[in-house]
């Protein structure tokens, strides 16, 4: 395009440092020997000056030019008409030049020829501004990358660690029960072994977190399973004995066998159950259904109290998402999220209605038999 508007047979972009013209993009079609990459010293060059006021300078008959008749760069490049427009970045710095010559005479010296390359120029400077920008922001992605991959790497090896002292308050807590009868101390080692067990369900939410984030998602390893009515009622036993003052009904009637990972799924019950008796109206039951519909598992939990407003339901399956009434102790905001991620591995889906008149139900749906590998293509489709 410089070519065509001044009607010169050599244009290049510039960087012009403090030593060097160095050639950035060159288009010649007079063979004036310059590739990209060449450097020239730049006190030979006319461009030295523009660097200096910034200004541009165009002339189109050298040898009859008054003050570049004797200028040395034009006898020693052998060019007579020349053009150069200094390239300006948006915090004042100056990149370099816009230039274009040839060895022979040429009307160029316009105002609609200064007015097209000035505004190339200006064109130029904002794409190296944009893309020093776009540089800038990936830098700053990749740095939140790592950032977020060392605190998920950190969060796994501290809930790890955490296991083993847990652990130990664990037996002690179950071997203190069995030789106390006295009613004020076992009350107290039943408030340990309560605390543990909540302890102990945050560490898995949290591991099982860090191992989502890190590996592709929470594992679920499906296996054919004959009772997980059972597994079902000693969630919602322990659920209780967690939380004494709530009111649970339960309706379980699972009458076939599942293809499902047993332990994920009574994960996904507890963590609904105990996210619906934490926030639930304790005047009010919270109710717990099992069946199966359609060839599908549906699970429900539903509790009364206060509605979730619409616009929170649409963040309550991502990490960290907790009410503003929880208050200090009302759990990290992982549950619902590995919940949402565990029926995510068995293919299905979970869903949650909230109103004023109904309560707020969670509904978990699974396929009965796992779900059929899909190929590329099949995924394609």
């Amino acid at each position: 395009m410089v070519k065509r508007v001044t009607g010169l047979g050599f244009a290049a972009v510039a960087r012009v440092t403090d030593r060097y013209w160095v050639a950035c993009a060159i288009d010649d079609s007079i063979q004036y020997g310059l590739a990209p990459g060449d450097k020239v010293d730049v006190a030979t060059t006319i461009c030295h000056e523009i660097s200096q006021h910034k200004q541009p300078v165009i002339f189109g008959h050298a040898s009859e030019h008054p003050v570049f008749a004797t200028h040395p760069t034009p006898r020693l490049f052998g060019f007579e008409s020349y053009i150069s427009i200094p390239i300006i970045r948006a915090n004042g710095e100056f990149f370099g030049t816009l230039c274009a010559v040839d060895r022979t005479p040429s009307a160029i010296e316009t105002p609609e020829v200064l007015e097209n390359l000035t505004l190339f120029s200006q064109l130029i400077a904002a794409n190296l501004d944009m893309q020093d920008s776009l540089d800038l922001s990936q830098r700053e992605l990749l740095d939140e990358r790592e950032t977020s991959r060392l605190r998920d790497q950190f969060i796994a090896v501290l809930g790890h660690d955490l296991r083993t002292p847990l652990s130990a308050i664990r037996m002690s807590a179950d071997l203190i029960d069995s030789r106390v009868t006295e009613r004020s101390t076992r009350k107290l080692v039943h408030a340990i072994q309560t605390s543990t067990q909540r302890m102990g369900l945050l560490i898995e939410n949290v591991l099982d977190f860090a191992r989502g984030r890190l590996g592709g998602g929470i594992p679920v390893r499906r296996t054919h399973v004959d009772d997980l009515q059972s597994e079902l009622h000693r969630v919602i036993e322990e659920v209780r004995r967690s939380h004494p003052a709530a009111s649970i009904q339960q309706s379980i009637d699972i009458p076939t066998a599942i293809d499902c990972d047993r332990v994920r799924v009574g994960q996904l019950l507890c963590n609904l159950l105990g996210n619906a008796v934490t926030h639930g109206d304790t005047h009010f039951p919270v109710t717990v259904r099992a069946a199966v519909e359609h060839n599908l598992l549906v699970i429900s939990v539903t509790n009364q109290g206060q509605p979730i407003e619409p616009e929170r339901l649409g963040l309550l399956f991502q990490p960290y998402t907790r009410s503003e009434k929880s208050g200090y102790g009302g759990g990290l905001g992982l549950g619902l999220y590995i919940a949402a991620e565990i029926v995510k591995g068995h293919g299905g889906s979970i869903s949650v209605v909230s109103t004023a008149a109904d309560g707020t139900c969670f509904k978990a749906t699974l396929p009965l038999h796992g779900v059929p590998h899909l190929s590329d293509h099949d995924m394609a489709e």
